[in-house]
Formats: C-alpha cells, structure tokens, sequence
C-alpha cells in the first residue's frame, strides 16, 4: 500500500467527485492517477487560499482503477456526467470524456471554456493519464474539512501535508502508511461529511 497526497487548491466536488455513492478522481493529477493501484490512499490537503491548510478534504482507499472510455460507459457513473443549467452537484460532475475515435471529446464542464467548447489545455492535462481512480471507502469533508492530527504533521520529519502543489509518495515511509491507515480507520461510518469549500 502506497500513499498519495496532494493540496486540493480548487474543492469544487469536481476533482475528487465524492458523490453519488462513489468519490471518483478522474480529472487533474495525471501522475498520481497512473501510478496508483487498488488498495493505495488517496489523501486531499486543504489550501491557504481555501484557509483551510493542514486540514483534510478527503481520503480515499483506492478500490478500482479504469480507463476513460470504461468510465463513460458504465452505467454506475451516468450520474457524474455533468448537466449544465442545473444544481451544482450536478454540473460539477467529472464523467466528462467522451471517446471519440482514437481520442477523447472534452463534454461541457467545468474543465471546458465559458461557452462550453472544449479546453484543450485541460483536456490535455486530464487525459495525459487514461486512468479513473475509484472508490467506494472514502470519508469526505470538505468545507468541514477536520485538522490533520498532529502526528502525521510530522511523522519522523515528514509532513502528510506537501509544503506545494505536486504530490508526495516516496518520502512516505511503510511506518508512515501504516499510521496513516489507522487514522483512516478511525473516519469509518458517514461517506460525504460537507459540502465543497469552493461552493
């Protein structure tokens, strides 16, 4: 079991998705969505920007992986298709990749342009990994986002909150992990515990 951790500069409910009986990582952090495989943590830091530094906005045990054109199709996420005109929850859905051919159509969201075309920035971003992370065992927070606890602030000099944006793994050491699943133990029990601090 390997840890990932990243600053969610931007909690919209878009990237982690933790809605609809799944949190879903299917947009932004192209590298960690390679590399991760079923059974890794996936944990959110809050920001400065959104005042809630140190604090977490989600954990996820990682428990499928798929590629884009698995994820369109699968009737489990038609839901996270995202519906422009309608509530939040709704058009903040990450299902936004539609395969076309050998490459994939960028859908209006939150990754497109004002107008709706197509972002090719984002959209060159999001799809340098094909990979959907999964999860079904997540705790979500949000904008009720709890302070990290102390001693994964400074576990053996490493802090489970990265300093910048990227991410960090290979600093975390298997006592650290293991430390880390067991706090993540202790979340157990309602899945989304607030609503997006960008909302």
């Amino acid at each position: 079991m390997r840890v990932f951790s990243y600053l969610v500069s931007r909690d919209w409910g878009f990237a982690p998705n933790p809605f609809h009986g799944y949190c879903t990582l299917a947009c932004c952090k192209p590298t960690i969505r390679r590399v991760a495989q079923d059974g890794d943590l996936i944990v959110g830091c809050g920001t400065r920007g959104n005042k809630l530094r140190g604090h977490l906005i989600f954990i996820m045990r990682v428990t499928e992986k798929v590629d884009f054109a698995t994820y369109w199709n699968d009737p489990r996420f038609q839901r996270k298709k995202p519906k422009h005109g309608t509530s939040k929850l709704a058009f903040y859905g990450d299902n936004i990749y539609k395969p076309n051919g050998d490459e994939y159509l960028q859908i209006y969201s939150h990754h497109s342009l004002p107008d709706g075309s197509q972002n090719e920035y984002n959209r060159n971003k999001d799809t340098g990994s094909d990979h959907v992370l999964i999860s079904d065992d997540y705790v979500y927070f949000g904008s009720n986002a709890p302070a990290i606890p102390s001693h994964l602030r400074d576990f053996e000099g490493v802090d489970l909150c990265p300093p910048t944006q990227g991410h960090i793994s290979t600093k975390i050491s298997n006592e650290m992990a293991e430390a880390v699943l067991a706090y993540f133990a202790t979340l157990q029990g309602q899945k989304i515990r607030g609503t997006p601090a960008n909302w």
